[in-house]
């Protein structure tokens, strides 16, 4: 008789199996569909703002909309536990998905409409856009758990994180090379017009066989969905492990987000370079740089374990972010922006696989979209916080202050990875 590791094992499917799978490549093109908005309301919102004459403070604050990202956990139940009422042909997962996609559209084609001008107005479609895609992202995380097995997952995450970065690509530096030739507000609607190919992606999909239980009372609908998931981590690890660990969860990104909002796009074009250069250099060869530094973090994890690789990845991310004084001292030199964009960008791909495997392991699979979406919400938090400021720090400490800054903050996340060194190193070791 086989025993439960051997039919396991027997059940594991190629690698091949993996990636040719139809939901691999769906979540391809989710993943395109999640990263195209992120962009478009935070790094290159902000050259659309500053060729207004809106000061860098400003910048800064308006191009934090993607703040909302991180409080996605906040509404995340809702998903769970409410279906939609004009979208239950859909099912519950596509339903909110369709939902999502649309509103990124409508939100995009109003932030056309009423350029930086109206500034109330436009300020208010791009907190719908960024509220809209972080809605995307919470649907499209629960649909990738609950489509295919576990042995599944690193090909979903992996398709996902490409189509996420061609994403990135569309809204990043396309975006900045058609602002060398063409209006903001056109550029915008041909972003919206981009989202169309991921609403067809949805409607053709086919919806997870997972049955929901209604809950026979409001109350209970409030304790399943939004009081269980987060008691069940403190009841799991114990209320004192419990908040270091999310005190750590706080801080380990704090260099990485800090350097992703507002500040980046004008400080490129205070440093003398195009738009056209900002877009070759940061958002094509850069994020073909991030995939590979994806690959070296994903092998990272096999080789070392999530936890050491998580360990060494935020070091060597937090100091990537020194190659950006270079910039300052050779200003318009292509060479060195070509030398601080291959060495942040690695690293910050790099850092991504222990990421995900380490919250992954966090996670209890019975409130798993609920909890995932806190706890990515949380990695992300406290540098949006600090990208919210980053406007008025720069004013205080210039430039090179306020990245010195950003890989010093990594030192309490450090201390607290040392204190909980022997708690997670051995169940975040490879198996194998």
């Amino acid at each position: 008789m086989p025993t439960e590791a051997g039919a396991s094992a027997a059940r594991k499917p190629s690698i091949w199996q993996a990636f040719s799978q139809p939901a691999a490549w769906t979540m391809c093109l989710l993943g395109f569909s999640s990263g195209l908005p992120f962009l478009l309301v935070s790094y290159t919102l902000s050259f659309w703002l500053k060729e207004n004459g809106i000061v860098l403070k400003d910048i800064t604050m308006i191009a934090s909309a993607g703040m909302t990202y991180a409080f996605k956990f906040v509404w995340a139940p809702l998903l769970d536990h409410w279906r939609l009422p004009l979208f239950t042909r859909l099912g519950q997962r596509r339903g909110w998905l369709l939902l999502a996609q649309l509103g990124v559209i409508v939100g995009l084609v109003t932030m056309a409409v009423l350029t930086p001008h109206q500034l109330p107005l436009f300020v208010a479609a791009t907190l719908f856009v960024a509220f809209m895609g972080a809605t995307q992202d919470i649907a499209v995380d629960a649909y990738r758990i609950e489509i295919a097995p576990p042995s599944a997952q690193g090909a979903l995450v992996a398709t996902y994180s490409l189509g996420y970065r061609l994403g990135l690509l569309v809204s990043g530096a396309l975006a900045l090379i058609l602002a060398d030739h063409i209006r903001w507000a056109q550029i915008y609607v041909l972003m919206a017009v981009a989202m169309v190919l991921p609403v067809i992606t949805t409607l053709k999909m086919r919806e997870p066989d997972v049955r929901r239980l209604l809950p026979a009372s409001w109350r209970e609908a409030m304790r399943e969905g939004v009081i269980d998931p987060f008691a069940d981590f403190f009841r799991r690890y114990g209320w004192a492990l419990a908040l270091l660990t999310l005190l750590f969860i706080l801080l380990f990104k704090i260099p990485e987000q800090a350097i992703i909002g507002g500040v980046m796009g004008p400080f490129y074009r205070d440093m003398g370079f195009s738009k056209t250069e900002i877009g070759a250099v940061t958002k094509i060869y850069g994020i073909w740089i991030g995939i590979f530094g994806a690959f070296a973090g994903g092998a990272a994890v096999a080789r070392w374990g999530a936890w050491r690789s998580l360990g060494a990845c935020i070091v060597l991310g937090a100091i990537s972010n020194l190659l950006y004084l270079l910039l300052i001292a050779h200003q318009g030199h292509l060479t060195m922006l070509t030398l601080a964009i291959s060495g942040q960008n690695f690293f910050e791909g790099m850092l991504g696989p222990p990421t995900v495997a380490f919250l992954s392991l966090l996670v209890n699979r019975q409130h798993t979209a609920t909890q995932y979406a806190l706890l990515s919400s949380l990695v992300n938090l406290p540098g949006k916080v600090l990208g919210f400021f980053a406007g008025g720090i720069v004013a205080v400490l210039g430039y090179g202050g306020y990245f010195v800054i950003t890989v010093f903050s990594v030192l309490p996340a450090m201390l607290l990875f040392a204190c909980l060194w022997r708690r997670f190193d051995p169940v975040a070791a490879p198996s194998g």
